[in-house]
């Protein structure tokens, strides 16, 4: 199993012989309803478009999960699976092969990946998105990828669980409440999963973020704590912080799973 993290959200699991690309940022700025100067985030220069990708997983609608610009230059034949608001995105650019996943459903490609969406982020007062859980039906071996924080207790019967993507910051702005749950989320997610292994999200990178939003964010945590945290509690989970670009391989050992 290999993981690319290419910044914020996006990622490039190869899992099962099958290259899925999640949630990604590639090209271009990512501006929330055309409105620049509340927010705006850019890099120094585009993402390389990975090469054969078998699947795009999208977990949210918002413009850092399903990012118009970067899945208009994607290949519109590639299989999507998405929350039912990202599902709406690509269908309106016009991908063919659109998988609506509500939750606690599953999809399976080609017999080698499962993927099974469970609640994720809470999107405003009525909408909540997608979580997902991948599992290598080879090997057993999972993942799962939550880029908010939200953790549902769905997901208590398939642990333990062997890789965990989530924040391991705070982001809150103010009046409004937290917008990424990290640490304390974080923390509780390994107690509850038992993760062999876990990775970052939604933070850190090649990217510079303005805007009147960023002004009012307020941010707090950082792996180093985090790690410090899980020692403090007596919890073995590693955590790993890949580079930008870099793939590597997942150090996992194989155990019995019950999913």
């Amino acid at each position: 199993m290999f993981l690319t993290w290419l910044d914020s959200n996006s990622w490039l699991l190869e899992i099962g012989g099958k290259r899925i690309l999640i949630d990604p940022w590639l090209v271009g700025a990512l501006i929330f309803s055309n409105l620049d100067w509340l927010f705006k985030g850019s890099r120094s220069q585009n993402r390389p478009i990975p090469d054969n990708i078998d699947l795009i997983l999208l977990s949210q609608g918002l413009e850092d999960h399903a990012h118009p610009p970067t899945l208009q230059v994607l290949d519109h034949s590639i299989k999507v699976v998405a929350s039912p608001n990202a599902a709406k995105v690509v269908q309106k650019l016009g991908y063919t092969q659109v998988t609506v996943l509500p939750h606690d459903e599953t999809f399976t490609l080609n017999n080698q990946v499962e993927i099974k969406a469970f609640p994720g982020s809470s999107i405003g007062p009525t909408l909540v998105e997608n979580s997902y859980l991948l599992k290598e039906l080879e090997s057993g071996l999972t993942v799962y990828y939550e880029p908010h924080g939200d953790h549902s207790p769905q997901l208590q019967p398939a642990a333990p669980i062997d890789v965990v993507i989530t924040p391991f910051i705070d982001m809150t702005l103010p009046l409004l409440g937290p917008i990424i749950k990290g640490n304390n989320s974080a923390l509780e997610v390994v107690k509850s999963l038992q993760p062999q292994v876990i990775l970052p999200t939604a933070a850190g990178g090649d990217v510079a973020f303005e805007g009147l939003l960023m002004k009012l964010i307020q941010t707090k945590g950082s792996a180093e704590e985090f790690r410090s945290l899980l020692e403090k509690n007596n919890l073995v989970t590693r955590v790993l912080e890949p580079k930008t670009g870099d793939r590597f391989e997942l150090p996992l050992e194989k155990r019995a799973l019950a999913i």
